[in-house]
């Protein structure tokens, strides 16, 4: 019988709670697609790791919740079993707050940088799957920073 193998490797780092941005490079039928995530819930004082959000976004269960990247697979018809994942994650750039009211700029300000750098992919030309809605003020030097980072990504 010939079982398949696969691999995975990651830095522990990626691990650790707190406020990241990461990008999904997804090829699926020799097309790619992009999905731009943040960790920082929106309605609690939560901010999980990308290794984290991994889990929750690759559940297709039916009923399963916070699972946006299988949602917008499914709606471009994108086969999961079929395609190649790869993540770029950034941070953490903020430490998991104590109460929500602390929590809410870093929220804000990350979900800024995940509009920014969706729409960036999108001026390049770049399949973005989802909706991305600015928050915050958040400097153009760090946006560009980014931006360099995730471009670089997109083009490997």
């Amino acid at each position: 019988m010939n079982i398949p193998s696969h691999q995975m490797s990651f830095s522990g780092q990626i691990l650790e709670r707190g406020f990241w941005l990461y990008v999904w490079k997804i090829k699926f039928e020799n097309t790619l697609y992009f999905y731009v995530g943040r960790t920082g819930d929106s309605s609690l004082a939560h901010a999980s790791s990308p290794f984290n959000r991994i889990c929750q976004h690759l559940d297709f269960r039916d009923n399963a919740k916070g699972n946006f990247l299988a949602k917008r697979l499914k709606e471009a018809a994108i086969n999961p079993y079929k395609s190649k994942f790869n993540m770029l994650a950034l941070g953490p750039f903020f430490h998991e707050q104590d109460t929500f009211e602390n929590h809410k700029p870093f929220r804000d300000h990350m979900a800024t940088l995940e509009s920014e750098v969706a729409n960036h992919l999108k001026a390049y030309n770049f399949n973005v799957l989802g909706i991305h809605h600015p928050k915050a003020e958040v400097s153009k030097t760090e946006i560009k920073n980014i931006t360099e980072k995730i471009i670089k990504f997109a083009n490997a």
